[in-house]
């Protein structure tokens, strides 16, 4: 089915070569002049990768610290108790508690991004909240269960991300925003990049980056080529 686009983003479309696969700095220049909408866009990338999902030896999931954070507002709770509750309340976190969190989280609260929790409340969040958490359950993997959760808020406050693989064998992150220099966005893009690499598993054969694409939130997809990020990785 062909696409029907507007005429903002016939132009956009028509201003760079759709086909052409760019190295990532390069990727990101054009994202960057391609998002003229009326607000701040944010910027994402998507990874394919070749790996299969469904096999755990193959899944991809992990965080890395963007060296420019990603220019949204994270919104963090906390569930902890005594010195870990009010470390967690000094480093920012936007609401803490313990079982009376969980029963605010039962009765329909959402309005947050990430759910940090120390150790010993795992047991009781996981009887109570496992199915309404969901994605957003704390993880040992992400980082989000921690005997220091100070630390977790301010890493994530500062711009730290979790990168994991969805069903389809994607990724899909957030890597800044519009207003960023284009060296902000494009070291962005690659800490994050240099990530996944790293974290190939073991069991993946074949080609790894299958496809990456950058782009804004109203803005085209620009193409990076995966080639350029096997050889940056390769010479680290």
């Amino acid at each position: 089915m062909a696409h029907r686009y507007g005429k903002r983003l016939k132009a956009l479309h028509a201003a760079f070569d759709g086909q052409k696969l760019y190295a990532a700095a390069e990727a990101a220049a054009l994202v960057k002049q391609n998002a003229n909408a009326k607000f701040n866009e944010t910027i994402e990338i998507h990874i394919r990768l070749g790996v299969d999902p469904k096999k755990s030896d193959q899944n991809v999931r992990g965080v890395v610290n963007l060296p420019h954070g990603t220019g949204r507002t994270v919104r963090v709770i906390v569930f902890a108790r005594g010195d870990n509750a009010r470390a967690a309340e000094a480093a920012g976190a936007d609401v803490v508690g313990e079982a009376d969190l969980i029963e605010r989280v039962k009765g329909g609260f959402n309005e947050f991004d990430v759910a940090v929790a120390t150790p010993d409340m795992m047991a009781q969040i996981g009887k109570e909240l496992g199915r309404i958490l969901a994605q957003k359950m704390p993880n040992p993997k992400s980082g989000t269960v921690t005997p220091n959760p100070g630390a977790a808020v301010r890493d994530i406050k500062a711009g730290k991300v979790e990168y994991r693989l969805d069903k389809s064998g994607i990724i899909h992150a957030i890597v800044g925003k519009a207003s960023f220099e284009q060296t902000a966005l494009a070291e962005n893009v690659a800490t994050l990049l240099d990530a996944i690499v790293r974290a190939k598993p073991a069991a993946s054969k074949g080609t790894y980056l299958r496809s990456i694409s950058l782009s804004s939130t109203m803005g085209p997809g620009v193409k990076v080529d995966p080639g350029l990020i096997r050889a940056t990785a390769a010479t680290a």
